[in-house]
């Protein structure tokens, strides 16, 4: 299959590279001309064979805004667009409606994977038509980590964005409780090696997780992680997961204390948010803060 790939940043770079192993043919473009394989996006439209598919992975907001906007201008009835960045649900139905104007397909794409998604594969929530995302099922295999999981189409056009949120806002709480442990632990007289306690819970105990095998990736690279700031920036879905619990009338109290965590970091160097920082950092490359730029 053929794709056009716009963004090719730590996720899109990454996605890219996946692809292409699986077979395809990825057509990629991006600002930097280093990373990009044509020179603008019309002409990325005019290499790739109609009908088209073109996936979308830059920041939300205006940026994304932008790209299907002069998308919009470049395509033709028949091509697809999927939106694979972190954008608000909302976003997603107001884009498909100016596309499907015009006989453009949209599909949103929520991917989680992170920095290690190249060698792991990336978790796929989708939302769309059916007939548009049947479409990109040879794309979503090639993304998907092996075995059965991995994937699912999550309902309607938003569905995939909105599950995505969902996930970050769980993210949150995760993390925030294993901040929340490390912190005291290295608090008492009577633990004298909390690196060691959160290894030894990697195995047989009901708290094992992913996030607790890159915190303990984490410790060993700095073990009381005394090079960074206790800092953590929020990337925009833990408040929209919020806002969305607000709306819905759901309690969500661990994600929302989560998030107020981070708040909270931003005014004083907090010990629990080292731990947050060092897992962003861990799954995503999401840059850190050291002591030392912070006191200079």
């Amino acid at each position: 299959m053929q794709i056009g790939l716009i963004g090719l940043g730590k996720m899109g770079g990454n996605m890219r590279e996946r692809i292409r192993r699986a077979g395809h043919t990825v057509i990629g473009y991006d600002r930097d001309p280093e990373l990009s394989d044509v020179a603008s996006l019309a002409e990325l439209v005019d290499k790739l064979e109609a009908p088209r598919v073109v996936w979308v992975m830059v920041p939300a907001g205006a940026a994304t805004q932008s790209v299907v906007d002069e998308l919009g201008g470049l395509l033709q009835s028949g091509d697809t667009v999927v939106d694979g960045g972190n954008s608000r649900w909302t976003d997603d139905e107001k884009h498909a409606e100016e596309l499907g104007a015009q006989g453009i397909g949209f599909v949103d794409a929520g991917v989680s994977g992170g920095v290690w998604g190249l060698k792991n594969g990336y978790a796929l929530m989708v939302g769309g038509d059916k007939e548009h995302v049947e479409r990109l099922h040879p794309i979503f295999e090639a993304l998907k980590p092996e075995g059965p999981y991995g994937y699912v189409h999550a309902g309607k056009v938003g569905a995939g964005h909105f599950s995505k949120m969902v996930h970050n806002g769980i993210e949150y709480a995760m993390m925030q409780a294993y901040a929340e442990g490390w912190e005291l632990l290295e608090s008492v007289d009577s633990v004298t090696d909390v690196r060691e306690v959160f290894r030894s819970w990697q195995d047989g105990t009901v708290i094992r997780s992913w996030l607790l095998d890159l915190a303990v990736n984490a410790l060993d690279q700095d073990e009381h992680l005394e090079q960074l700031r206790g800092f953590a920036q929020d990337s925009g879905e833990g408040r929209w997961t919020v806002e969305a619990a607000i709306d819905n009338a759901v309690p969500l109290p661990a994600i929302t204390a989560s998030l107020f965590a981070r708040f909270a970091s931003r005014q004083d160097d907090s010990p629990q948010m080292k731990m947050v920082a060092a897992l962003r950092n861990q799954f995503g490359g999401h840059a850190v803060e050291s002591t030392k730029s912070a006191k200079e």
